[in-house]
């Protein structure tokens, strides 16, 4: 059950990403970015309400606070490369090193994943690596992936590390600390925080899906190697590449469709391991 939960993370992630994506192009990120944390805590509160928890602690809820600034600072670089139009470079680098992060965090805290685990996490960051071009994009997309990264490793460290317990409470924290960090320079923008009604209900509607996707990962983390949740969860950025070829028409190179065969390669190997 845990591996197929942190799949079902990636999925949702990667249609928020590319959804995000798309709405970063025509709204300030900014913007886009406070509001689908907003919707987030909504969708949070309301399964937290829906599952109960056995027994919450100010750590637990502690871990998650911690979770929103890393998810909160992973989305606000993350939108704002997504708005320069690096869809195909930002998202997989920042899961690139963000997944690399965390896996080596989850070995120092004491995971112990079998050896096809082991195979799996080798060929994860390659295959993002390949999904994302190769690299050969140096420039801001590169930058601002580099930057989310930081907050995807935090975001899911800290989150694997609330007890099973304090059910989706920890999520629900997370939302609302996010949404403190993000004020601030968000303030700075209030001229361009304004958006058509539509486009403020389609960014709290992505808001809502990346809470879901960290609903999925918290629960497969409770189930499974914090690495290998990490590394499922992480393979999110294919979704985005395989959308933009089926519905904006993107020509996929070599390279990434080597990428998007490897991150096939590492599920099998780390669902088996």
């Amino acid at each position: 059950m845990g591996p197929l939960l942190a799949l079902a993370s990636a999925i949702t992630y990667g249609i928020v990403d590319f959804a995000g994506g798309l709405l970063s192009r025509r709204a300030h990120f900014a913007a886009v970015t406070v509001l689908g944390q907003l919707g987030g805590l909504v969708l949070a509160c309301a399964a937290a309400l829906l599952l109960p928890a056995d027994d919450v602690h100010p750590v637990d809820l502690l871990w998650g606070a911690l979770s929103g600034v890393g998810s909160g600072t992973a989305m606000h670089f993350l939108n704002r490369g997504l708005s320069r139009g690096a869809m195909s470079v930002v998202v997989p680098v920042s899961a690139v090193t963000g997944v690399a992060l965390s896996v080596l965090c989850g070995v120092l805290l004491g995971d112990r994943p079998e050896p096809l685990a082991w195979a799996g996490i080798a060929v994860t960051v390659p295959a993002l690596w390949l999904v994302s071009g190769g690299g050969t994009d140096t420039g801001r997309g590169t930058a601002d992936g580099l930057l989310a990264s930081a907050g995807v490793a935090v975001q899911y460290i800290a989150l694997a590390q609330a007890g099973p317990a304090s059910g989706l409470w920890p999520v629900a924290a997370g939302r609302v600390a996010a949404v403190l960090v993000l004020l601030p320079g968000a303030s700075r923008h209030t001229g361009r925080l304004r958006m058509p009604p539509a486009l403020l209900v389609r960014a709290l509607l992505v808001g809502a899906g990346a809470a879901l996707g960290l609903v999925l990962y918290l629960l497969a983390a409770q189930r499974q190697l914090l690495a290998v949740a990490v590394v499922l969860a992480s393979l999110y950025p294919a979704l985005p590449v395989i959308l933009g070829l089926a519905v904006l028409h993107e020509k996929v190179t070599v390279r990434q469709t080597a990428g998007l065969l490897g991150a096939a390669a590492a599920t099998v190997l780390l669902t088996v391991g």
